[in-house]
């Protein structure tokens, strides 16, 4: 990062991790909050909330019952396996209290993807929501998991409301496989028992690690980015610090979680960051029913909103977009993959508040920089480097860049990851320290990061290097375009050519219709060659879209 970029942002240079107030561990960070911010609300969830003491109650149900029930030890693993709801933050604080390692885990996974995860974080617990326990069944057979804890969606609910989600999810809508787990244990059982059990604190240092943070496995078999209580906590402080001017502790914020907690974006800033500043998090289960979220939204005065690209468009394209009330918004921030200048212009227009796009990444806590919300932002950019942390551009063989030249973006900071789990890490870094992303991009006049796009989904047509982004940025600002992925599929004559898939936003639209569109809108050797409209494109849990796959499926037609 040039010293020029650091100047604009930070004048006075100070690191904000260092700050003489910062904690020694998450638990500390946690215990801060829930003794500044006790009677506030601090989850909700299907119309029911719990406070910060209520959540720091819980918690230290949850981890007394981990030390004196299962005999969980300081530095065992537990995996959770949940959607959003209430229980999430209670096993999460609970766990690390208890002094283990919490590997979160998508509960959308099946028990191949289970069994390799398990494995190889030697996991000693789960603890998973019921409606996906048979896959849990599935892969104890093949994987030895001395502890199962079986959650329902209504269990903290409460009364009448809880047994009627219970009942409605399991009997009506039928979204809860039947499973024969013999030592399951009920999670209801585990926060009553627990409250009879002493919770002893354990000793914890900021070099001990607090999470195995799996990658999404979008790119290859996933790895385990090994997180420390001190990358976490640095990361908490740089974000306050960067967020500080949009956000108000004496009032209260409101955030908007649609991205899943068990996802490190929305874990450590839905979740640590906003405890840490006091606000109330808006819990939502199932963002992909659009009907539902929307009926959610109009019931909050919500002020911050994080999200993907796919949800904020999804959003926009539903017919009652503008019965929510937005004014109360200072600013959405889109991340996990690239927001789109098309979806961040119509968000303006509709919510007459920024849609900014940050970056970051399971392996550095995730933020390593963001576009502000003042008004400064630059659409098409992941922004400036956030506090304390180092962008720069490199070549393959480990070189710096200059200004304007295009390359591997690599991270330094205090909220990088130390390594991967059971790996070699061999050529994850440059120079010890700096974190090789695996996304080209670019730094501009101002200081700008650009992603150009991820080096292993680069298509290369007759020796040019043609980006999926750019040509998807194209694509999708066709007024009968809603969504489209695309990849490079081999070609005889110039080694690959672009593919792109496209899910219609308006059934008359015709190949010929959009190779017209791009015929005016891009050069002859970024043009997709081929096209195929799909109802769907497929998308990990978070709503990011897996061009692994459509690359898949295109060698499954040709072998």
């Amino acid at each position: 990062m040039s010293e020029r970029v650091w100047v604009k942002r930070y004048p006075e240079g100070i690191p904000a991790e260092m700050s003489s107030e910062r904690p020694e561990n998450l638990v500390k960070l946690y215990q801060e909050s829930f003794k500044s911010f006790g009677s506030k609300e601090a989850f909700e969830n299907m119309g029911k909330s719990i406070t910060y003491h209520e959540l720091d109650q819980m918690s230290d149900f949850f981890a007394a019952y981990l030390q004196n029930k299962l005999g969980m030890k300081k530095g065992d693993r537990i995996a959770i396996q949940m959607p959003n709801c209430l229980q999430y933050p209670i096993v999460l604080i609970g766990a690390l209290k208890a002094g283990c390692i919490v590997v979160n885990t998508n509960p959308l996974y099946t028990h191949r993807e289970m069994e390799h995860q398990y494995h190889d974080a030697e996991v000693k617990a789960v603890v998973i929501v019921a409606n996906f326990a048979h896959s849990l069944e599935e892969a104890l057979k093949k994987v030895k998991v001395e502890h199962v804890i079986v959650t329902e969606l209504g269990d903290m609910l409460g009364g009448l409301k809880g047994t009627l989600v219970n009942f409605v999810v399991k009997y009506v809508k039928k979204m809860v496989p039947s499973f024969n787990i013999p030592q399951a244990i009920k999670f209801k059982t585990v926060l009553k028992e627990g409250a009879r059990m002493k919770y002893t604190k354990v000793d914890i240092s900021g070099e001990d690690t607090a999470f195995l943070q799996y990658t999404g496995g979008t790119t290859g078999v996933s790895k385990g980015a090994i997180l420390s209580h001190n990358n976490v906590v640095a990361h908490t402080f740089i974000t306050k610090e960067w967020f500080k001017p949009f956000m108000n502790p004496k009032e209260g914020d409101i955030m908007i979680t649609a991205i899943p907690l068990y996802h490190i974006f929305a874990l450590n800033v839905n979740g640590t960051l906003m405890m840490h500043t006091g606000a109330k998090n808006v819990l939502i289960t199932n963002p992909r029913d659009m009907p539902g979220f929307i009926k959610e939204l109009k019931k909050h005065p919500f002020t911050l909103f994080t999200g993907v690209n796919t949800l904020f468009n999804g959003l926009l394209n539903q017919p009652n977009i503008n019965e929510v009330d937005w004014s109360h918004l200072k600013g959405a921030i889109g991340g996990g993959m690239a927001v789109q200048d098309f979806v961040a212009k119509k968000w303006k227009e509709v919510t007459q508040s920024p849609l900014v796009e940050g970056y970051g990444l399971s392996e550095t806590s995730p933020v390593v920089s963001c576009n502000p919300l003042d008004g400064t932002h630059k659409i098409g950019t992941i922004g400036l480097p956030v506090p304390s942390t180092e962008l720069a551009i490199f070549d393959e063989s480990g070189n710096k860049l200059p200004q304007g030249e295009v390359g591997e973006i690599c991270v330094k900071g205090p909220q990088v990851m130390s390594g991967y789990w059971n790996q070699s890490n061999e050529g994850v870094f440059f120079d010890g320290d700096w974190f090789r992303t695996g996304d080209i991009g670019l730094m501009d006049e101002e200081g700008f990061f650009k992603i150009v796009d991820r080096k292993k989904d680069m298509i290369n047509v007759s020796g040019f290097n043609v980006y999926p982004n750019e040509v998807e940025n194209v694509i999708v600002e066709h007024p009968k375009v809603l969504e489209v992925a695309v990849i490079g599929i081999p070609d005889p004559r110039s080694t690959e050519c672009v593919k792109a898939f496209i899910v219609k936003k308006d059934k008359s639209l015709t190949e010929e219709e959009i190779d017209g569109f791009c015929h005016e809108e891009l050069t002859g050797y970024k043009r997709p060659k081929h096209y195929e409209f799909v109802d769907e494109l497929p998308k990990s849990n978070v709503g990011k879209i897996i061009r692994r796959a459509l690359r898949e499926r295109e060698e499954t037609k040709t072998n």
